[in-house]
C-alpha cells in the first residue's frame, strides 16, 4: 500500500511538470509579449551593432607607441622673453578731481610711470616642414600686450636650439607661424579635422609644466566649441574647437593633437577650469582652419578672411540645431546666392553645422572665391543652394544712425574736421553723454570718448558705426578711440543688449 502512494504522488508531480513548462512555453511565444534576451545569433532590431565583430574586435587592441614616437620628433619647446619696460599711465582723468590735485602737489609723473618687469614664457610648436615653419598660438610668442616677445627661441625633441622669427599671427584665431633656419627637419603630416567623430581617440604631444616632452591620451568630446577665450586678443575672435578629455597645462599650448595614426588634427591652445590646471577638458585649434591661417600667413603675411555675409541670431547664439540667421548683408554673398533672415543653417559642403561657431570656423577655413554648397532650413523645409564666398562682409542696413545711442546707451554725434584734423584721424563719433544703465553705462568709458574703431573697422561717421554694428558677429564688441586732448588709444569690451526679434 505505501509503495502504491509513493508511485501515484511521484506520477502526479511529473505530470504537474510537464503541465507547466508547456504553458509558459505556450504563454511566452505569443507575439508581442515577454522580453526577448539575446540567443544565439540573434540581436534586437535597434541594437547600435558596434560588437557585430566582437570576435575580431576582442582580438584589436588601439596601440598608441608608433604615433607617439613618430610625432614626438616634430613637436619642439618653444622659449620667449621679454625685457622689462616703463609703462606710462594715460588714462584720462576727470578735470578739477582728486587727481588734478595730487598732480598739483606731485607732478604728472604722480600717476607714472611704472616698471613692467621682464617676462619669460615657455610653450609648444608643432614643425610641419622639413625647412623649418613651425606652427604654434599668438598666445605662446606674444610680449603679454599685442606685441610679440622680443626673443624666441626653439628646442627641438633632440635638445638642438634655434632661434625662430615669426612669419605672421593671427590673434583672431590664436594661430602665429615661425621659422627657424635649416633643412632635414622631421615634420607632421596634415589630417582631416571635419573627419573627427566623438569618442575617437586623440593623443596630445607638448611641454607642459616646463616638462620634456610630454604625450597623454583621451577621446574627443565634442567638435565646434566655443569658450570665449580668443576675446582676451582679438576684437573679431574665431572659435571653433575640438574639445578632448586629454590632459593638457600650461606650456602644451601650441603643441599637436594627433589621431593614433599620427596625422595632425589639431593645435592644442586652451584648457578650461577654475584652477588655471587642467581640470578635465582640453581644447584644440581644428586642423582645417589652422592650414588655412598658416597657408595665408606664409603667402601673405596676414589672414585673407572668406564672408559669407551674414549675421547671427543674438537669441539663438547657444543653438544646437545649427546656425540661426539674425541678418543677411545687402550686398554680401549670402544674399546674392537667396538666403535670407531666419533661415537656419545646417550643413555647409556636407559636413555638419550644429552651431554658429560651427559656422564661423567652417567658413573661415575656406578662401574668397570658393563656392560652397549651403544647406538650410526654411520654413521647417530643407533645402540647398551654392554661394561664391566674398572677400567682403558686405553691408547690413538693419540699423540706422536714429537707433545708435538707444543700442548702445549714449548721446552720439559727428565729430567736427577741427577735431579729427586736430587729432589726426579722418573723423569719428563722440559720445556726448552716457546713459544711465546703458551698454556703456557699464565700461569705464567716460563722456566725450571718440570712437574710431569697431571690431578692427573704421569708424568715421555715425553711417560706419551702424555698418560696424550690423555686421557684427557676436553681442559683445570692442569699441576703440581716443578722447580730445590726451595721448593715447583706448579700447573698451561692450555688451550689446539682446535682440528682441
Amino acid at each position: 500500500m505505501k509503495w502504491k502512494q509513493i508511485l501515484a504522488m511521484t506520477a502526479l508531480s511529473a505530470s504537474t511538470a510537464l503541465v507547466t513548462v508547456w504553458s509558459y512555453d505556450r504563454i511566452s511565444n505569443r507575439s508581442g509579449s515577454g522580453f526577448d534576451g539575446v540567443g544565439a545569433g540573434k540581436l534586437p532590431a535597434n541594437y547600435a551593432g558596434f560588437l557585430e565583430n566582437a570576435a575580431n574586435n576582442a582580438s584589436t587592441s588601439v596601440d598608441f607607441t608608433k604615433a607617439s614616437q613618430a610625432a614626438v620628433q616634430a613637436v619642439v619647446h618653444i622659449k620667449t622673453k621679454t625685457p622689462a619696460k616703463r609703462i606710462t599711465n594715460q588714462l584720462p582723468r576727470s578735470r578739477g578731481g582728486i587727481d588734478d590735485m595730487f598732480e598739483q602737489f606731485f607732478g604728472e609723473g604722480f600717476f607714472g610711470p611704472q616698471i613692467k618687469p621682464e617676462q619669460r614664457a615657455s610653450g609648444s610648436g608643432v614643425l610641419i616642414s622639413e625647412d623649418g615653419y613651425i606652427v604654434t598660438n599668438n598666445h605662446v610668442i606674444s610680449d603679454g600686450d599685442q606685441g610679440v616677445a622680443a626673443e624666441i627661441n626653439v628646442t627641438l625633441n633632440n635638445k638642438k636650439t634655434y632661434p625662430a622669427r615669426l612669419i605672421g599671427k593671427d590673434p583672431s584665431s590664436d594661430i602665429a607661424v615661425l621659422k627657424i633656419d635649416g633643412t632635414g627637419f622631421p615634420y607632421m603630416l596634415y589630417g582631416n579635422s571635419d573627419q573627427l567623430k566623438l569618442g575617437q581617440w586623440v593623443l596630445a604631444i607638448g611641454y607642459p609644466l616646463s616638462l620634456e616632452t610630454t604625450v597623454t591620451a583621451g577621446i574627443v568630446s565634442a567638435k565646434g566649441r566655443s569658450i570665449g577665450v580668443n576675446g582676451r586678443q582679438s576684437d573679431t575672435p574665431i572659435e571653433s574647437f575640438i574639445q578632448t578629455d586629454a590632459a593638457v597645462n600650461q606650456g602644451n599650448s601650441g603643441g599637436a593633437l594627433i589621431t593614433t595614426d599620427g596625422l595632425l588634427v589639431g593645435i592644442n591652445s586652451a584648457i578650461y577650469a577654475p584652477t588655471g590646471t587642467y581640470a578635465g577638458y582640453s581644447f584644440a585649434i581644428p586642423v582645417n582652419l589652422a592650414k588655412k591661417i598658416v597657408n595665408d600667413l606664409i603667402k601673405f603675411g596676414d589672414v585673407k578672411r572668406p564672408y559669407l555675409g551674414v549675421a547671427a541670431d543674438q537669441t539663438k547664439m547657444n543653438s544646437t540645431d545649427g546656425a540661426y540667421v539674425g541678418n543677411v548683408a545687402n550686398d554680401g554673398a549670402a544674399a546674392a546666392a537667396g538666403l535670407k533672415k531666419g533661415d537656419i543653417i545646417t550643413k555647409v559642403n556636407g559636413i555638419s553645422i550644429g552651431s554658429w561657431s560651427e559656422l564661423q570656423g567652417t567658413i573661415a577655413s575656406l578662401n574668397a572665391g570658393d563656392q560652397v554648397a549651403i544647406s538650410y532650413k526654411r520654413a521647417g523645409v530643407e533645402k540647398t543652394l551654392n554661394v561664391t564666398l566674398k572677400a567682403e562682409t558686405g553691408t547690413y542696413e538693419n540699423l540706422t544712425a536714429s537707433t545708435l545711442g538707444n543700442l548702445l546707451g549714449g548721446e552720439l554725434v559727428n565729430i567736427d574736421q577741427k577735431m579729427a584734423s586736430r587729432n589726426e584721424v579722418n573723423g569719428g563719433v563722440m559720445v556726448k553723454k552716457i546713459t544711465p544703465a546703458g551698454p556703456f553705462s557699464r565700461t569705464r568709458m567716460q563722456e566725450e570718448f571718440v570712437i574710431t574703431r569697431v571690431n578692427e573697422q573704421e569708424i568715421k561717421n555715425m553711417d560706419d558705426l551702424a555698418r560696424a554694428l550690423g555686421s557684427a558677429r557676436s553681442r559683445s564688441i570692442s569699441v576703440e578711440g581716443f578722447y580730445d586732448g590726451y595721448n593715447g588709444i583706448y579700447r573698451y569690451p561692450v555688451m550689446l543688449p539682446e535682440s528682441d526679434e
